[in-house]
């Protein structure tokens, strides 16, 4: 047997406060749209703001269904949008935010694993990373430089 190690790192940031100016920016419509999530069950919204090459900034919200598997993730609401109306750009960075109606959330939320695909094909698609950034309600954020970071062993198009 042998043993392998990987690493990822993260940035992090202790506020919105010490974010770059345009990610603060990215981060805030995701807190917006967050407020806007249909989660009458699971009562946890999340936001995603999507900041294309084109300049374009895409929103999504998790949008829940009474037959669970039927709803929708906000990340995926947000890239397969960005993908359906601008399918020649590419994704810079996303702004990820996640809160319970139930508790305050304040550690930073990342995308579940069925995001974490979806992001990584679009990532593959246009070979250049995605800066991902989440955070709960409050708290620090954190900055993956992309996707591969958070998903080192992901599954693409060349195992098919």
């Amino acid at each position: 047997m042998k043993e392998i190690t990987i690493t990822t790192q993260f940035s992090v940031f202790d506020s919105l406060e010490d974010l770059p100016n345009d990610i603060y920016s990215l981060m805030e419509q995701a807190v917006a749209i967050r407020k806007k999530a249909y989660a009458p069950y699971s009562k946890f919204r999340v936001g995603t703001a999507i900041l294309l090459d084109n300049g374009k900034i895409v929103l999504g919200s998790n949008q829940e269904n009474a037959a669970y598997p039927s709803g929708l993730c906000a990340e995926r609401v947000a890239i397969f949008q960005a993908g359906a109306i601008y399918p020649d750009a590419k994704i810079l960075k996303m702004a990820i935010t996640a809160a319970s109606d139930t508790n305050k959330t304040t550690t930073p939320i990342p995308p579940c694993g069925s995001c974490r695909q979806s992001i990584a094909e679009y990532e593959i698609k246009q070979d250049t990373p995605i800066e991902i950034y989440f955070m709960g309600e409050t708290g620090a954020i954190y900055k993956s430089a992309s996707l591969k970071n958070l998903l080192p062993f992901l599954f693409d198009k060349n195992f098919l």
